[in-house]
């Protein structure tokens, strides 16, 4: 089949490489001049399956971040503009950090996130693959409350016999030298078969696969409409006619705009994600180990010469500026751990919009259209996401039976939503 995919994001180009194994005719398209261009940029960088548990929807999280609302530093950051669509995904967002809601959405995020590391470290084997990964993951708790919001999450570790230790700043200290001894804290949660590396390079790296399976990539290009006829997909881009046997809709925060042309309404609101990436200067200053500040929601991240720090989330806003309090709480968290290994301050900053659902699951498979298929609303954990989310569209797509349960998973939860 002649296969086309909106997005040439981490979750399009993966999807784009899985197509293209299964012996499909696969082009991509996308609106920016390269792939990477958008969240997958700024993706936080780790790219483990336990990175997904670190999620926005752990109960009392909201609280906390609204709580530090007004704080020069805060993990979540308003525009001036309040529109009605915002206040109703937060209020989804609010009812999704309920405790059973919490345990049944990362018992399912879960396994896919599994999935997809085993498809992963396939990937990387195969292809030899080296964009600049590295194994082991330290979350930081600043605080004993921090720890508690977190014992749900570290039960499901457990659960799942995830290689986890809790340790103590002492310890902690030891596994990260690093660590700025004027920092306090409360501890640490130490992931060592979690992995960390440069998510743009992995996506441009993933490109020239795909172009090796044939793979065409159609930059700056917009797609206008989108419809289905006659078990044939016909698309309007930059005022030319497309038509393929299949469309999958990868397009992140541009998603739910293309659904909603299909009759299809999804809550899926469009965050602005920050990144910032500095030169190390010191290097016995700085991380070996990828770290995860729980309070702020922000990784540091030592990827060769540089230091990146990603996180933090703005709400009302898709400019490309860059807003103050973001800035502020990527510094900090930099500063506060790291003080001498760079110049944070004059780091190189990014933003750029991520399409989020409340659950924090992303949306895969089948749409109410034949032959039109979605892959979208992966969030800060799309990388370690991507991989898995991109083998089970092939399969479903190639008619193969999904290798993990799809429960919870594909549009069909909205058709029995609590």
């Amino acid at each position: 089949m002649r296969v086309a995919v909106i997005g040439g994001g981490v979750i399009g180009v993966s999807t784009a490489y899985y197509l293209a194994e299964a012996g499909h005719e696969v082009m991509v398209v996308e609106r920016y001049g390269n792939v990477a261009q958008e969240a997958s940029f700024g993706n936080v960088d780790l790219m483990g399956p336990n990175s997904t548990l670190r999620q926005w929807t752990v109960p009392g999280l909201p609280y906390r971040a609204l709580s530090m609302l007004f704080r020069q530093e805060s993990p979540v950051a308003f525009s001036a503009r309040f529109e009605p669509a915002m206040w109703s995904w937060i209020r989804r967002w609010i009812s999704e950090c309920r405790l059973q809601r919490f345990k049944e959405n990362q018992q399912r995020l879960k396994i896919l996130a599994d999935y997809s590391a085993q498809q992963m470290a396939q990937l990387i084997q195969t292809h030899e693959m080296d964009f600049q990964q590295h194994k082991a993951a330290m979350v930081m708790f600043r605080t004993a409350k921090d720890l508690q919001l977190a014992r749900l999450t570290m039960q499901l570790l457990g659960e799942s016999g995830t290689n986890h230790e809790l340790l103590d700043q002492e310890a902690a200290r030891q596994m990260e030298p690093a660590l700025s001894t004027e920092v306090d804290f409360h501890s640490g949660l130490y992931l060592p078969d979690d992995q960390a590396g440069n998510s743009p390079l992995f996506v441009r790296q993933m490109k020239i696969l795909c172009q090796n399976l044939g793979v065409e990539f159609n930059f700056n290009n917009h797609v206008q409409s989108i419809r289905n006829e006659q078990n044939k997909v016909e698309l309007q881009i930059d005022g030319r006619s497309v038509v393929v046997d299949a469309l999958v809709i990868a397009a992140g925060s541009e998603t739910a705009k293309l659904m909603h042309g299909l009759g299809t309404h999804l809550p899926l609101y469009p965050v602005k994600v920050y990144s910032a990436s500095a030169a190390v200067q010191e290097y016995e200053m700085a991380p070996k180990v990828s770290l995860f500040d729980d309070t702020y929601q922000v990784s540091i991240t030592r990827l060769g010469k540089r230091i990146r720090i990603a996180g933090c989330a703005e709400m009302g806003s898709s400019s490309v500026n860059l807003h103050q309090k973001a800035v502020n709480t990527l510094v900090k968290v930099a500063d506060d751990w790291f003080p001498n290994a760079a110049n944070y301050r004059h780091a190189n900053f990014w933003c750029g919009t991520a399409g989020m659902l409340p659950e924090g699951i992303p949306l895969l498979g089948a749409t109410k259209h034949p032959n039109i298929f979605i892959n979208a609303g992966h969030g800060a954990g799309a990388w370690a996401l991507a991989a898995g989310s991109g083998k089970l569209l092939a399969d479903i797509i190639s008619q193969r039976e999904p290798e993990i349960n799809m429960q919870g998973l594909t549009l069909a939860r909205y058709d029995t939503k609590h």
